[in-house]
This record gives structure tokens, sequence and C-alpha cells, in this order.
């Protein structure tokens, strides 16, 4: 098994209510030297919690594609991922360029994580149509086939609805080919496409292994749709965790990320409740559970260590996966 950071990169992602570069640089550096394998951010112009009945002023945020390209600068073994970039924000051609350059810029080790977006208010106020869930995911069918067929290399011919193209080749071309990975819950529409165009499938930031596994049915199905081997057909979660080297500190762990969940987020949550579809308890309740998800074929968990994605509000909830979970989890650990 692999594991991913989620970075702090949004105004709440930190104890302070402050982020800068520096904040992100810092943690994927400390995330590289703890021995996680790869790092991640997400992408929305601005976030918001008004959903949990929290403050609904717009919380800051990184960019993620510029912020990448600063943590190639910085990093050397770690890779970097989006987790995951709006279809709807950037026109696929750009996108496909800007993934290329930033392929040869980290040595190989960007991974693109696509969804179609889902916040509303960022879509108002920046210009761009919110419309129907169909229709945005529309537009993601026709990016995730263009940018993969661009960086496939050669030239590319397609006419869309949103996406056209002639005879456009990508120079310089990447001189490794991006994982391209969908994120969503896993509807059969979105594993029908991932099964076409993709290298695999993505979810967060909760669920448990016997629900993830009836999902599988659906990966098989899609595959099977698709003429693909299903073993060719790559997997990750992402999922919230708080641990504590026994069951008293990690109930104290949950209790302080509740305390510090918006509105009413976590209101109907309770410690067992929270333990059920996330990867949190102590050392070795976390690793049996990975262990669920590995005999699944899941290749990488993708941690966020605190009751919110991309947050880190608690600097050894992170030591402590590392040295108690990580660790022990590889060879000779």
């Amino acid at each position: 098994m692999r594991f991913g950071l989620s970075l702090p990169h949004y105004g709440f992602s930190l104890p302070s209510g402050r982020i800068s570069f520096d904040d992100v640089r810092t943690w994927a550096v400390r995330a590289e030297e703890l021995g996680f394998d790869s790092v991640w951010v997400s992408d929305h112009f601005v976030y918001s919690f008004a959903r949990y009945g929290a403050d609904p002023a717009p919380i800051a945020s990184l960019e993620p594609l510029t912020t990448l390209a600063g943590l190639a600068t910085v990093t050397d073994r770690v890779r970097l991922g989006t987790l995951v970039l709006g279809a709807p924000f950037r026109p696929a051609p750009i996108l496909a360029k800007a993934v290329a350059t930033l392929d040869r810029l980290s040595g190989g080790r960007l991974e693109l994580g696509l969804g179609a977006g889902w916040l509303r208010e960022e879509f108002e106020a920046f210009g761009y149509r919110f419309g129907s869930v169909g229709e945005r995911f529309a537009l993601l069918e026709e990016t995730v086939e263009a940018v993969g067929e661009l960086l496939r290399g050669g030239s590319v011919t397609m006419d869309g609805s949103s996406v056209r193209l002639r005879d456009a080749v990508l120079e310089p071309a990447p001189e490794h080919r991006p994982a391209i990975w969908l994120g969503g819950k896993g509807g059969p529409r979105l594993l029908r496409l991932a099964a076409r165009h993709a290298d695999g499938w993505n979810v967060v930031w909760r669920i448990a292994p016997d629900a993830y596994a009836a999902k599988l049915d659906d990966v098989r199905r899609a595959c099977d749709a698709a003429g693909r081997d299903p073993s060719s057909f790559r997997l990750s979660i992402g999922l919230y965790s708080t641990i504590g080297e026994d069951a008293a500190a990690a109930r104290a762990a949950f209790e302080r990320a509740r305390a510090a969940a918006p509105g009413d987020a976590l209101v109907g949550d309770d410690y067992d409740t929270w333990r059920t579809d996330t990867l949190s308890g102590t050392p070795d309740e976390i690793l049996e559970r990975i262990g669920a998800f590995e005999e699944l074929g899941v290749e990488e968990l993708i941690v966020a260590p605190w009751s919110l994605p991309f947050a880190i509000h608690d600097p050894e909830q992170v030591s402590l996966f590392a040295a108690r979970v990580i660790r022990p989890s590889r060879p000779g650990g």
C-alpha cells in the first residue's frame, strides 16, 4: 500500500486561518521526510462551509497547478497530485499543455485527478455556468478524452460540443504520461468514463470496506463494457483519519477534530460512527482497515488527518500516522 497526504492549501487548513505557499511547501517537504509517497491538492477558486450552516464567507484557496509547479522544485521523491481539478474551469487544451509542462518540471511525478465540479458559489462568482449535473459531466467526459489523447502524443482531432481540436499536437510532449484519475462517488456513468479514458478511480473522504467492495461490481461491469481488463483499472481512496496510541488517545483525537468541524458537519457523529468509514482509531485498528482495502485492490490511501480535507490542525497526527502506520506497513518497518 502507498500513502498520500492531503496538503493544507485553504484558509481553513491551519489553525492560523491563513494560508501561503510557504505553508504548503513546508508540509510537502515534511511529508517526503516522513515517508509519504505522494502529496495532493484540490481545486477551488474559493471554498465555502455554507452547506454546513457555518459562515458563508468565501475561504481563501491557492491555485493547484501553480502550487504543484512550485512544489516540484522543492521535493525530490513524492508524487504530486490533484484531487481533483474541476474540468469546467480550464479549457482542455490549456490543461493538457500545463500538465505536459508539469510532467517535465517534476521529472514524471505528476498525477492528474479530474472531476465535474460541485460548488455552485464559485461557479457563479467567477462567471462559469453551473448548469445541471449532466451538463457538467458531459464537459468532464470531453475533457478527459481530449486531455488523455493529447498526452499520449501525436496529432489529435476532436469535434465535441465543448472541445474542438484540429490536428493538435503537444510540443514538448510529456516525458512520462501522467496517470489520469477520475474522482467521484462511483456512479455507473463515472465508472464507464473512467474505464474508457482514465487510469483509475478515486473516491473520498468517507467509505467503509464493505461499501467499497459493493462498488467494485460496478467497476468490473464498466471494464467489461469497455473491453478492458479490470486488473488494469487502478483504485485509490482518500480518507479522513484521526489516530491515537491507545483507545483513549484515539477517542480524544476525534473529539478535538469534531470540535473544530464547521457548523453541523459532524453533528450526527460520535467516535464509533466516525471509525466505521474513516481511517481512524489505534495504529493496530488502522492497519487492519488498511489490510481490508488492500485485499480489495486499493493501491493508495490518501490521508486527511483531521475532520476536514486538506487541513492539518494537529501536526502530531501526521507524525504519529507516519511512525505507527506507514513505517510498520513497509518491508522491514
